[in-house]
């Protein structure tokens, strides 16, 4: 017999090493689907470390969101941003500019995550670390799809988003 080889009887049976490599790679499969649903990796970045949206509640009237914009409200002052709720309905507002606005969902495009975190000039997704402009417009992925914006309307204190 050759020193270099090993007896037949110290090798693993078939049915031993097939249970081993089923384990591992089972393992190995679901260590990946987490990965790739959201269970640890997120982006490269990682998840977002973004202070949290003030909020700030809304009226629900027909096909509209009504928010009373007083001089205490964070959306008082231009650059100022908000998570707006009202009857369900959960958006981002930023006081872009005198009078105008900018309302858009709060559900990132990337897996329906509420974004809840802003770092000025951006709000950031917390599970994966996307970023949207207050346009909308994606500045940083693994988001593809930029936020669904509304029309905003702003007059004596009250601004109107139509949804």
């Amino acid at each position: 017999m050759d020193d270099r080889l090993l007896p037949i009887e110290s090798l693993p049976s078939r049915r031993d090493f097939c249970t081993t490599a089923c384990q591992a790679l089972s393992i190995l499969t679901v260590g990946a689907i987490a990965q790739g649903c959201g269970g640890g990796g997120g982006s490269p970045s990682g998840p977002s470390s973004a202070p949290s949206l003030p909020t700030v509640g809304g009226t629900v009237s027909g096909g509209t969101v009504l928010v009373t914009v007083d001089a205490a409200s964070p959306l008082a002052t231009v650059g100022g941003v908000a998570a707006v709720s009202a009857g369900g309905n959960n958006l981002l507002v930023a006081h872009t500019a005198a009078d105008t606005f900018s309302a858009l969902t709060s559900t990132c495009t990337h897996q329906a995550c509420t974004i809840n975190g802003y770092s000025a000039p951006v709000f950031q997704c917390p599970c994966h670390g996307s970023q949207f402009s207050t346009a909308g417009d994606v500045v940083r992925g693994p988001a593809g799809a930029p936020l669904r914006k509304y029309a905003t309307s702003f007059a004596g204190n009250v601004l109107t988003i139509t949804l």
